[in-house]
């Protein structure tokens, strides 16, 4: 068994690579999330504790502690930052097309920008029974703020006749629960199949699925 991801040091001494602790109000959020990154991609999430990244950080714990009281709202955070940066980038590749192109190339963007995300790939590859509660119990805040990002182009497909009518709620929810099994489960399903054949084949069932019906 690894040791965990901390040291003790002697309380005179300064964390390796500073000279000395930088002052609270000097240390912003986003400092300290990025130690707290840090510590998680080199040692994953159960493995890392306060008092590795407020070392990585240069504050004391306790100037940690009074902005993020555990490991787990950290983590949290860092996803939630990850996340929303993927679904910027997502909406930029949108293009100009109707809104249902827009989403279906969107939400495969998406997909293939999370594949490659290196916070959220960590968690699945050393920590992935903390993802269990948001696939069985409850929706996390990032798949809510996924939902909003689909029901957004839907509704706008709605107004401009690309996609076919439909309660907005259940159309989202359902687009949801399909495309985050390409995200949860891409690690094992690319072992023997390429990832850009199984967004090729994402885009059409979305697409086939989206398209208005054609009149009998």
């Amino acid at each position: 068994m690894q040791p965990e991801c901390h040291s003790i040091e002697r309380a005179d001494s300064p964390p390796a690579g500073t000279s000395r602790r930088q002052a609270a109000n000097r240390v912003s959020d986003t400092d300290l999330l990025r130690a707290a990154r840090e510590c998680v991609l080199a040692h994953g999430v159960r493995r890392t504790t306060l008092t590795e990244v407020a070392r990585v950080a240069g504050v004391s714990r306790m100037t940690l502690y009074r902005r993020f009281p555990d490991v787990g709202g950290m983590v949290t955070t860092l996803v939630t930052v990850e996340f929303g940066e993927v679904l910027h980038q997502a909406r930029r590749a949108a293009g100009t097309g109707t809104a249902r192109q827009s989403l279906v190339g969107s939400m495969v963007r998406g997909i293939r920008l999370l594949h490659d995300a290196p916070l959220l790939q960590r968690v699945l590859e050393t920590d992935s029974e903390l993802l269990l509660p948001y696939l069985v119990e409850r929706l996390g805040s990032t798949q809510v703020a996924a939902e909003g990002f689909i029901r957004e182009y839907l509704a706008a497909g709605h107004d401009d006749g690309s996609i076919r009518p439909g309660d907005v709620a259940v159309q989202a929810r359902s687009l949801l629960l399909l495309t985050q099994s390409f995200v949860i489960s891409a690690r094992p399903a690319v072992k023997d199949l390429e990832l850009d054949a199984l967004t090729h084949e994402l885009a059409l069932l979305l697409d086939g699925a989206l398209r208005p019906r054609s009149p009998s």
